[in-house]
């Protein structure tokens, strides 16, 4: 069954035209049909209420069926839309035609035999057009599905482990447990020095073999209790509390500096070898609370030092540096 709530403009600058278009598709049983006499009140009909399909002469004064259909084309990509265009003619010609259909044109009517045609055709836009605008509202509804998703999504999807978002909200429990309870939370960044080189030799799959080795020999390296992060393209973190706080030390992860540098990893291309440099931030409850963007400037300041040194440096926030 036909839809007869379906919303059609006709736009000619004939009056007589436009007027046995509309009375065609009255007739027919249409109750939405409004009617414009150029294009620029289209337009302005087409912004207060979107349309679903356009009828429209080619040749008009000032703006003719081609320009009009640009228009309403911008108009659809601003309100995630489509309109059905149909272009009454009488040319003919192939070269006219495909210029049309280049322009965003759906179809055609000839004017010579406009009284046969229109109804037919208008039964066939109706379909295309709810066709396309349910694709259309889909897709914005999986695009809006994914962003909530990505908000709130804590894992990274390449090596398993926790991301940067899961990393941030931990530390900060931990910096308000240590807080409480005493002790130091540690924040240890490790970064892939030969990153960049390593990209430039090996192919994307070979560098998503890298990414998650490398999360596999952390996650073996470190303590049950820790927390492992992905935080960057090439930077991990491990997030620990420690009751002492004279136990907060570089020799607490020297495991996992040598584990990461002194053994290759195993890929399709063979064994890599990679140069991580560390830093561990120490934040001592005794000496005050740093908030998260205190620790995570000192820890990539830090790693900044230890790529040059190639040792694992240590690093101390800057309580109050943020205010």
């Amino acid at each position: 069954m036909p839809n007869l709530d379906l919303p059609i403009l006709v736009v000619d600058d004939a009056k007589f035209s436009s007027m046995v278009v509309g009375r065609t598709l009255r007739n027919a049983g249409y109750r939405d049909v409004r009617i414009a006499n150029d294009a620029p009140a289209a337009l302005k009909l087409t912004e207060q209420r979107a349309v679903s399909v356009l009828i429209a002469d080619w040749l008009m004064p000032e703006m003719d069926g081609l320009a009009l259909t640009d228009g309403v084309r911008q108009q659809d990509e601003q309100i995630n839309h489509y309109t059905y265009v149909i272009l009454l003619t009488a040319r003919e010609s192939v070269e006219a035609l495909a210029e049309a259909f280049d322009r965003g044109v759906d179809d055609f009517i000839y004017k010579s035999d406009m009284t046969k045609q229109l109804i037919p055709r208008i039964f066939a836009a109706d379909r295309m057009a709810d066709r396309q605008n349910t694709l259309l509202r889909a897709n914005a509804l999986l695009i809006e599905n994914n962003r909530e998703l990505e908000s709130s999504n804590i894992i990274d999807l390449e090596t398993g482990l926790c991301n940067n978002r899961y990393g941030r909200d931990r530390l900060a429990k931990m910096l308000r447990h240590a807080e409480s309870r005493g002790g130091a939370s540690a924040y240890v960044l490790c970064g892939i020095r030969n990153w960049q080189e390593l990209k430039r030799k090996h192919p994307p799959t070979v560098m998503n073999e890298l990414s998650v080795g490398i999360a596999r020999r952390l996650s073996t390296l470190i303590r049950p209790i820790d927390v492992l992060c992905r935080v960057g393209d090439n930077q991990f973190a491990i997030i620990s509390y420690f009751p002492n706080s004279d136990h907060c030390t570089t020799t607490a992860f020297r495991r996992v500096f040598d584990g990461i540098n002194h053994k290759a990893l195993k890929t399709t291309a063979g064994y890599i070898s990679v140069e991580a440099g560390m830093v561990l931030c120490k934040a001592d409850a005794q000496n005050g609370t740093p908030s998260i963007q205190e620790m995570e400037r000192a820890s990539v300041n830090g790693l900044v030092n230890a790529y040059e040194t190639r040792r694992f440096t240590e690093a101390a926030p800057e309580i109050g540096a943020s205010a």
